[in-house]
């Protein structure tokens, strides 16, 4: 399993900003390969499950995601299925009037997509990716364009 592990520091409330994470629908606004979140449900557990959609070097990839944990205002797991299988884990603190967001994803390739390219180049521009991510997500709560889409 490849992991990745980024964070960033936000002028905003913890409070808005796990807020506007914790709802998969808007994660497509500021994660570049994620095309479609649908059938957003609420579950007991205050998380939700979802269908997804994602492209990866001209693939579609499709399949599920449910909360498995959260905790509000602090962090929340989704365990990815389908034609992808991931863990994503969101974690929120405060500092000082800012919040530190750290984003970690471990994730096995799908074979198809590994015949294809090289496993160091994938890595690599997930990397990439994951940095993107969290410069759109700072760039909605400071209000500076991001030009990272």
């Amino acid at each position: 399993m490849v992991e990745i592990n980024r964070e960033v520091i936000i002028d905003a409330s913890l409070e808005r900003i796990f807020a506007y994470v914790s709802k998969p629908g808007n994660l497509p606004e500021i994660w570049p390969s994620l095309i479609l979140i649908k059938n957003e449900r609420l579950l007991p557990n205050g998380g939700y499950s979802f269908q997804w959609e994602y492209k990866m070097f001209g693939v579609h990839l499709k399949g599920t995601g449910e909360y498995t944990d959260i905790v509000p205002n602090e962090w929340f797991t989704a365990k990815i299925k389908g034609n992808l299988e991931s863990v994503i884990t969101w974690t929120f603190r405060p500092k000082e009037s800012q919040t530190r967001v750290t984003f970690t994803i471990g994730y096995q390739l799908p074979l198809p997509v590994l015949n294809r390219i090289g496993k160091m180049i994938i890595e690599n521009i997930n990397e990439r990716e994951a940095d993107l991510i969290l410069a759109n997500l700072q760039a909605i709560f400071t209000g500076k364009q991001s030009t990272n889409r």
